[in-house]
């Protein structure tokens, strides 16, 4: 194996990889909950005419926050904790026994639908070009 398609290698695994901690670590978590029920339709198409109305007036759905303070920390922890889990099955050899049944079940929610990762350049601390 020359060492360019070595690295190819490596880097599709990662996305594969990527795209199934995403599904299982992200997407199926309490966000699918939140995700869950009706969503407004805009005649405008950028949702300025749509308001939601509470008893104490109308909020822009533009200015509304989706998610309150309190469901982002229940998110964060199951986010962090599924990260967490898939991590310790992956990386440490305490669970090797159960790493392939772990894998397994984890694959079957592979999204093949799902666009391919890329590097996000602001992690890396890349400046995006404007």
């Amino acid at each position: 194996m020359t060492e360019n398609s070595h690295h190819k290698t490596i880097t599709e695994t990662l996305k594969r990889e990527a795209l199934t901690m995403a599904v299982n670590c992200v997407r199926n978590t309490v966000i699918e909950d939140y995700h869950a029920g009706r969503v407004p339709q805009s005649k405008t198409g950028d949702y300025s005419d749509v308001k939601v109305v509470t008893p104490y007036g109308e909020i822009a759905w533009n200015e509304l926050s989706r998610i309150s303070d309190s469901e982002m920390k229940v998110f964060n922890k199951e986010v962090a904790d599924k990260l967490y889990t898939y991590l310790e099955f992956l990386l440490n050899p305490k669970y090797e026994d159960k790493q392939q049944a772990f894998l397994k079940v984890c694959n079957i929610f592979y999204p093949h639908n799902w666009d391919e990762p890329k590097l996000d350049k602001g992690l890396m601390g890349i400046k995006k070009e404007e």
